[in-house]
Order: C-alpha cells, then sequence, then structure tokens
C-alpha cells in the first residue's frame, strides 16, 4: 500500500486516490476509467486542455519516467501522490506541473447545515451525481458545490466547490460542504474525499477534512494544446 503521513492516522492514499478518480470521472462526465499496469486512465476531452488524464495511485521512479519519455500528446495531464520535489529530477522534457494541489478525505455524518437569512439553497441529483447552488435574495451566483456517489460506492467525491469573490467569508462555503456532506451520507458513502487547492484546504481543514497526501499534477506541454 502507498502510504503519506500528514495526520496522526496512517491511511491507503492508494485506494483513496482511486476513489478520487472513480468519482472525478462521474462529476466531470469523463469516460469510464480503465486499469492500466500504474493507475488508472480516460478521456475527459470536455477540455482541449485536458484531453487524457492518468492517475498513478502508487507512482515510483521507474513509472514516471517511463511515461513522461514515451507520452507525446499534448493535453494529457499524469495525477501522483508525490511532492514535486521528488518528480522533477524523473520528468522528461516537454512536462510541466500544474497548480499545487492536496488529497483529503473525511468520513461522514449528518451535520447541521442552516441557511443564512439572504440566501436561498437547492440541491438536485442527476444518477450518481448531486449538486448544491446557493443565491442571494435576488437570484445572484453566491456559492456551489457538487458530490458523485459512485454505485455501490462507500467513498463520495466532493468537486467543484465555489463561492463568488463578493461572497466569502460569510460561511457560504462551509454551507454547501455541509449540504454536499449531508446528500452523500443520505446516498450511502460513508467517507469523502476531494482534490484541494491551497486556498481550498484552510476551509475543509476547518471543517474536521484531513490532508492526506500532495496531489501533483504534470501537464505534457500546455502550451501546445488548442485554445478553449
Amino acid at each position: 500500500m502507498a502510504m503519506y503521513q500528514m495526520t496522526d492516522e496512517r491511511v491507503d492514499t492508494a485506494e483513496l486516490a482511486r476513489a478520487w478518480a472513480e468519482g472525478w470521472v462521474i462529476s466531470r462526465l469523463a469516460s469510464p476509467p480503465e486499469q492500466t499496469p500504474y493507475g488508472l486512465v480516460f478521456d475527459v476531452g470536455t477540455q482541449s486542455r485536458q484531453v487524457t488524464r492518468h492517475v498513478l495511485p502508487a507512482a515510483d521512479e521507474a513509472q514516471v519516467r517511463e511515461l513522461t519519455s514515451t507520452i507525446t500528446a499534448p493535453g494529457t495531464w499524469l495525477k501522483t501522490l508525490l511532492p514535486r520535489e521528488v518528480l522533477a529530477p524523473w520528468m522528461a522534457p516537454g512536462w510541466e506541473f500544474d497548480d499545487p494541489g492536496f488529497l483529503m478525505s473525511t468520513p461522514l455524518e449528518p451535520v447541521l447545515a442552516p441557511v443564512p437569512d439572504g440566501y436561498r439553497l437547492r440541491a438536485w441529483t442527476r444518477g450518481a451525481l448531486t449538486r448544491v447552488l446557493v443565491v442571494t435574495a435576488d437570484g445572484t451566483f453566491a456559492a456551489r458545490g457538487q458530490v458523485a456517489v459512485p454505485p455501490d460506492a462507500d467513498t463520495a467525491v466532493v468537486d467543484q466547490v465555489e463561492t463568488a469573490a463578493d461572497q466569502r467569508r460569510k460561511g457560504l462555503g462551509s454551507l454547501v460542504m455541509r449540504t454536499l456532506a449531508n446528500e452523500a451520507f443520505a446516498a450511502g458513502a460513508r467517507t469523502a474525499v476531494l482534490g484541494a487547492t491551497p486556498e481550498g484546504r484552510a476551509l475543509y481543514e476547518s471543517l474536521g477534512w484531513r490532508t492526506d497526501a500532495p496531489l501533483t499534477g504534470l501537464i505534457r506541454d500546455p502550451s501546445a494544446a488548442p485554445k478553449v
């Protein structure tokens, strides 16, 4: 098992990464993931800058050197659970780092999620994906998020959490996260996982999420990919 200890508790980060990939493809309408000798691969296709994504739950030097040396298609991404300083010497020319990220998780249980005065919240589900939207009294966008619960899985994947710039520091991000947690629990999930930005990590940690591993992305020649 691939282990990375950023908290007091050791977790199977490889399994978390696989669960994250399974839910991410549902959230982003990507192709079903295919098993490879090193992890999972799936087509994204909704973004010309990101055509295909490889998830390497237990990446090592040999895998990274081989993949970055043999993959030449612009818009190909590799996602690993290793820090940049480890990966940098292994990368072939033509690859760049994505923005820093973190793999985070939390146990799920029902929580209170009161909606502040002056806002309205709506949640709706289509298949395995639930979306949450918060708007102001006049219907202006305030915050959103979504959660995927793959069939027969007990791990949910939170994704696309966003708060409008002029609506921050009002508890709306927390409201979205708590509502998503309740929706995922009601759908049968007992654990949740997400990929966090450095900015989002602080919010999630304040809600009890733990950081389990870095989530480092490598991008093949993004400047050569067609512009959207």
